[in-house]
């Protein structure tokens, strides 16, 4: 058998979660496709909102003087929702079309992304861990299973001392994608209300707001599904040999 991970029954069990996941990336899609469009009253960019939230928190933005944290770096990032925050250079990225952007969703993601610089800059205890585990998360998701297959392959001793070390590689990552689920939800709640406590969004861009974060955390929930039930499935066939 050339391929004992997916010519077996068990990758059956991995099906729900990939239908999770192509509905949740649907939904993403079309929900943002849709918020896109709607420009927010105000009439300010994603930059500015998060310029604002920042000091509204007490985020101290690069070269200023007081409030928490480093100070943090915003700027632009090529790429189509390249959005992210790096809490090792203290840097929020925001793609082009959300850094320029005037739209609802623009000011959404903004102040997501503005909730995991807060997040880091208040010590949010989630967000420590994961980035604390990443490393050996990283590792994991990348040789789990090429080392899981190379035990399939070796004699029942050995094989199964192989599979193991690759079990415990990819619990790991899928612990970091647990970790990620409080992290991703939490920075959506601190948006919504820094939004909302801000007037930066009236209640029904607000609703639209929400909808684009809501969607965005499906994802999130799929790719743990799916994490979740290959380790499972790696048990099961371990368990086999």
């Amino acid at each position: 058998m050339m391929f004992p991970m997916f010519a077996d029954p068990t990758f059956l069990l991995v099906i729900p979660a990939l239908l999770l996941s192509l509905w949740a990336q649907w939904k993403v899609k079309s929900t943002y496709t849709k918020y896109s469009q709607v420009g927010n009253r105000r009439g300010i960019t994603g930059a500015e909102v998060a310029q604002h939230i920042l000091r509204d928190a007490g985020v101290a933005m690069a070269g200023e003087r007081g409030g928490l944290g480093a100070g943090v770096t915003l700027e632009p990032v090529a790429g189509h929702l390249t959005d992210h925050y790096d809490p090792r250079s203290h840097t929020l990225r925001l793609s082009q079309d959300i850094f320029y952007g005037r739209s609802v969703a623009a000011l959404g993601i903004a102040a997501h992304e503005v909730g995991h610089a807060v997040q880091h800059a208040s010590g949010y205890a989630p967000l420590q861990a994961r980035n604390f585990i990443y490393p050996v998360c990283a590792l994991g998701s990348t040789l789990a299973f090429p080392i899981f297959v190379i035990g399939m392959f070796l004699g029942p001793g050995t094989g199964q001392t192989v599979m193991q070390i690759a079990i415990l590689l990819f619990a790991a990552a899928v612990g970091f994608t647990v970790l990620t689920l409080p992290v991703e939800f939490n920075a959506s709640r601190r948006a919504v209300k820094a939004l909302a406590n801000g007037g930066y969004l009236a209640d029904d861009e607000l609703a639209g707001a929400r909808k684009v974060l809501t969607a965005a955390a499906m994802t999130y929930v799929a790719s743990t599904a799916m994490a979740v039930l290959q380790l499972l499935r790696m048990l099961l066939l371990a368990n086999r040999r």
